[in-house]
């Protein structure tokens, strides 16, 4: 049976405030969709959480004009523990969410009246596309990417998440782990060099490896008319000696903890991760292949989660959703496993997340 990459699901975010975290992404970034709102424990995250079973609350929050949500994740058993160091351009892992836009003029004026703050102006990528670099009230680089497909209509500026800004140490080695593993099959561009648009990141001004990679493949599956296309970027920074952004932290400290990807047969799935030399590093329901196992519930969500890392140990994250509510107020939950995996949602039922969408 073949598996099936519906799109990223989600970018996770670590905050130390859930509560104004949420309000700030769902009014300056229109992510106010919230499809899981779930407090528990993280029982299955071992590896990466002390050995210990961990109490979070986390939520997951679209934006109806498609691309992909956050998780906004917070600890509540523990203080979350910020990186003992200036976070800068290529260090290794997740250092920027790319945020997509039709209008990114529009964006870059309303996050000036907003005192947003700017780490640059309106500039183009090496490839002639233009984006533009902001950091949150809590630290968090993103980047808004002129992208002209909405999904669906709504009073926000910016769609939803487009990809990532990944530090690495080997640009060939990482090329191959997102392309084999996840699609992406397409180098847009890949250079060398010291980067106009990259002079108010930190240390922006040094000297970087670039590669944008797409995938030549439209993605299939429930959720792929909404998820749509995205883009992963690779720098590698010379002249510096790039950090671990997560070293001697636990998965869900602050920053960007992980990417998911939104996936369709998770058995197939693995077995490609496997034979291509990324194994699981934690799989939610182990036995769920041999037995059907007990699928993992997150408040009125659920499904099979598993991690693998990249070549440098950045957390990637893959879900199989089962059941996801679709009308929250009248109690519609959609059975994803009894619909043909490869087929999408109809886009109205897609557009009735809408009807949940907070103020």
């Amino acid at each position: 049976m073949e598996y099936y990459i519906s799109g990223i699901q989600q970018i996770g975010i670590g905050v130390t405030d859930l509560k104004g975290a949420r309000k700030w992404y769902r009014e300056n970034l229109g992510f106010d969709i919230p499809v899981v709102d779930a407090p528990g424990t993280a029982e299955k995250m071992l590896k990466y959480t002390g050995g210990e079973p961990q109490d979070r609350h986390a939520v997951i929050a679209l934006n109806i004009q498609g691309g992909g949500g956050l998780e906004i994740w917070q600890y509540l058993t523990r203080e979350p523990q910020k990186a003992g160091f200036k976070i800068q351009a290529g260090d290794l892992g997740v250092y920027i969410a790319k945020i997509k836009s039709n209008q990114p003029e529009k964006v870059f004026d309303f996050f000036k009246s907003k005192g947003v703050k700017l780490l640059s102006n309106i500039e183009k990528d090496p490839k002639g596309i233009k984006h533009f670099f902001f950091e949150d009230p809590y630290g968090n680089i993103f980047e808004i990417v002129e992208n002209n497909i909405v999904f669906s209509k709504s009073k926000s500026l910016s769609g939803g998440v487009f990809g990532a800004v990944i530090g690495v140490t080997d640009i060939d080695k990482s090329i191959r782990f997102y392309s084999d593993i996840l699609g992406y099959d397409t180098v847009e561009y890949r250079e060398t060099g010291v980067f106009k648009d990259f002079e108010g990141l930190p240390r922006g001004k040094n000297k970087f490896e670039r590669v944008l990679l797409s995938h030549s493949k439209p993605r299939k599956g429930a959720f792929s008319k909404m998820l749509g296309s995205s883009q992963i970027e690779l720098i590698k920074v010379f002249d510096a000696e790039p950090k671990k952004i997560y070293k001697g932290r636990f998965w869900g400290d602050p920053g960007f903890i992980q990417i998911c990807f939104d996936i369709r047969n998770m058995k197939a799935f693995k077995e490609h991760c496997s034979k291509n030399g990324h194994p699981f590093t934690v799989d939610s329901n182990p036995e769920i292949y041999e037995t059907g196992g007990k699928i993992f519930d997150m408040g009125e969500a659920s499904g099979h989660f598993t991690y693998t890392e990249d070549p440098d140990g950045t957390l990637i994250e893959f879900v199989e959703t089962h059941k996801i509510p679709v009308i929250k107020k009248i109690g519609w939950n959609l059975n994803l496993m009894k619909r043909k995996p490869e087929k999408a949602l109809p886009t109205w039922m897609l557009k009735t997340l809408s009807w949940n969408r907070e103020k």
